[in-house]
């Protein structure tokens, strides 16, 4: 049995990755030792000689020569009488050195070598995904999609490394097709049964921030920094900005020419909005800023609490909600204040909670958290959008509405 076929692939061993070449050596060593350990008692007269450019292993044995009647252990040492027959010119006290033949272990040794052998490259390779995506955390990674299934999604890097998209990280306008090339974040690395698992993320503000950094030299040298993000993946998204460098606009430098810059990124979130507003420490600025486009009137703020109280005109309110909500739920997110919005009352307009005996109290709480809080902006919308925003049956709508139009009648 020659040394290439006791090591079966050492060959390919030696190209493995994610394994260096010393390491590999110490394991093969390592192996091979404890196989002479179990055979002869003991490894140390033994030297495990590896060349792992040409993918052979040999094993030589240290005897000392001893006169016949001095034998005590044939394990390192040999008798004159044995050593003469090899080689006559060895004498009492020399050292003989042999090639062990792995012929010499027998045929259930050698099997159970082989496979120590693989069961510890496997699990050296493991170890050492692990560590190589530990290092990873928070960077971005490219990747082959390779399967795709219900509850997640498989990927392939460049070294053919299994990682994983769940669905609850990816971006709801998502679409993969096997073969197609996708980049993410890498979130998180466990091992699960002595397996690493690579997490993955699209949907992490760091993402977004990890994009920004490609595509904004300014915030990859650290002229830029991005202070907040608030996202609602797929959607849109505020990230507020500063420019350690007056002479560096930060909206502008993020934006690029002609958008040249936001766009790129704007098309890797499969067209998620992206406002870019300039950041302060200024609470009252940040909010105003942050309800962009909306136009504030007025703003009255809580420090104890983080609220604050935001005025705007009429037109206005609508913007400042935005579709669905959105633009209130992100302005919440990037500056901390729980904000609420109220319509400025005109002279001849009154506030819905001068209607409390009229209307139930959940009613007018349901309304005002759509931007109506005064009689004539509910009175603005027709009876079956009021209904649909609040959340009313149709009769309720239209029961607060007579109630409303009946005070300017008056």
């Amino acid at each position: 049995m020659d040394n290439l076929n006791l090591i079966s692939n050492f060959a390919e061993f030696k190209e493995l990755k994610n394994i260096d070449k010393s390491t590999m050596i110490g394991v093969l060593e390592d192996v091979f030792r404890h196989a002479l350990q179990k055979q002869y008692g003991t490894d140390e007269n033994f030297d495990v000689i590896i060349n792992p450019e040409k993918g052979d292993l040999e094993i030589w044995r240290n005897r000392q020569v001893v006169a016949d009647d001095e034998l005590t252990d044939p394990v390192s040492q040999i008798t004159l009488s044995e050593v003469k027959k090899l080689d006559p010119s060895y004498e009492v006290g020399d050292e003989y050195t042999d090639a062990i033949g792995f012929e010499s272990f027998g045929r259930r040794a050698v099997l159970s070598l082989r496979q120590n052998l693989a069961s510890r490259i496997i699990d050296l390779e493991k170890a050492n995904i692990y560590e190589k995506y530990s290092e990873k955390v928070g960077e971005i990674v490219t990747g082959e999609i390779y399967q795709v299934w219900k509850k997640e999604v498989l990927i392939l890097d460049d070294e053919e490394n299994e990682l994983i998209l769940p669905k609850s990280e990816q971006i709801p306008n998502d679409f993969y097709r096997k073969g197609d090339t996708i980049k993410a974040i890498v979130k998180s690395v466990e091992m699960n049964n002595n397996q690493p698992r690579i997490i993955l993320s699209r949907t992490a503000n760091q993402f977004l921030e990890r994009l920004f950094e490609q595509e904004v030299p300014e915030i990859f040298d650290g002229l830029i920094t991005i202070k907040t993000i608030a996202r609602i993946p797929g959607e849109r998204a505020k990230v507020a900005v500063e420019s350690y460098d007056d002479r560096i606009d930060p909206v502008g430098a993020c934006v690029g020419m002609k958008g040249s810059r936001i766009y790129s990124i704007v098309k890797e979130l499969r067209n998620e909005n992206i406002d870019v507003i300039n950041y302060t420490s200024n609470p009252q600025l940040m909010i105003q800023r942050a309800l962009n486009p909306a136009k504030i009137s007025s703003i009255t703020i809580d420090e104890e609490h983080k609220t604050a109280s935001v005025y705007l005109k009429p037109d206005q309110v609508s913007l400042a909600i935005g579709k669905g909500g959105l633009n209130i739920r992100l302005s919440k997110m990037l500056t901390g204040y729980d904000i609420d919005v109220y319509r400025e009352i005109e002279e001849e307009d009154v506030a819905l909670t001068e209607f409390s005996d009229e209307i139930d109290g959940w009613i007018i709480d349901a309304l005002k958290a759509v931007g109506c809080d005064t009689a004539k902006s509910v009175l603005e919308l027709p009876v079956e959008e009021i209904a649909a925003r609040a959340d009313l049956e149709l009769e309720q709508a239209e029961k607060v509405v007579a109630i409303l139009k009946a005070e300017f009648e008056e």
